[in-house]
Formats: structure tokens, sequence, C-alpha cells
């Protein structure tokens, strides 16, 4: 049985299901290297890679959710938040109060589960905001 047949059958898909993997030379022998270089089977290591990718999936596809749950003006705050405005410039920048500015933050915040800008930062790292500073 192969590692991919394996794969399949953890994932609850039968030998016959019409799913398929191509895995090419290369991706085989890095899976390999990386197996021998942890003195572990190429199995556990596949399985390892692809539950973290899995789990790392949730994560953002929580956020994607946590991010369509706001409003478009919280967007926008959360946007230049995450591309480090204070709050004071985002308020100017919107043409909003400082303090309206902040109770976007706030709300952002609370929707998101977070406890900080810090977090949000953190949490929204790999996004791209660049467009929204045009």
């Amino acid at each position: 049985m192969t590692i991919w047949q394996r794969i399949l059958g953890v994932l609850g898909y039968a030998p016959s299901s019409r799913l398929a993997f191509h895995a090419d030379e290369d991706l085989l022998q890095s899976l390999q290297t990386i197996a021998e270089r942890e003195q572990r089977r190429t199995g556990e290591v596949v399985f390892e890679l692809l539950s973290s990718a899995l789990a790392q999936r949730q994560v953002d596809d929580g956020l994607v959710a946590h991010w369509q749950f706001l409003s478009p003006r919280e967007q926008q705050v959360a946007a230049l938040t995450c591309l480090n405005f204070t709050n004071r410039q985002i308020a100017a920048r919107l043409m909003i109060t400082p303090e309206t500015a902040k109770t976007h933050v706030r709300n952002v915040l609370r929707k998101f589960d977070l406890h900080s800008k810090a977090e949000l930062r953190r949490a929204l790292a790999d996004w791209d905001f660049s467009a929204w500073l045009q």
C-alpha cells in the first residue's frame, strides 16, 4: 500500500474512490528526506504535515469568517490597524473622531475574540492590506 493510499484511507476514502493524488518526484523525495533526517517513517511525516496544514486551514477559515462578519467600516479600521495606523491616524484618514475609531477597534477585537491590536496584527499577519492604503 502506498503512502497516498494510506492517507486516503485515514481520510475515509475507499480504494475505489475517484479522488486521486498526484505527487511529483521532487515532493516524494522531499518527504523521504525529511523522514530520514528525523528518523521517522515517511507516512508519519506525511500525516503530520497534512494534519498541520488542515489545522492551519481551519484557523484561516475562521479568520475569514470573522472578517466577513465585520461591517465595511470595521474592515477599514481593522485593515488600517494591521497597517500600524494609530487610532488618531485612522480617525483622520476616515474623517471620524478618535473615539469612534477606538470604538470600531474595540468592536473588531470583540468580533475576532482578541484582546489587543497586537493580537489582531499577529492573527492577520499573512494578509495583504496594501490596497487599503489607496
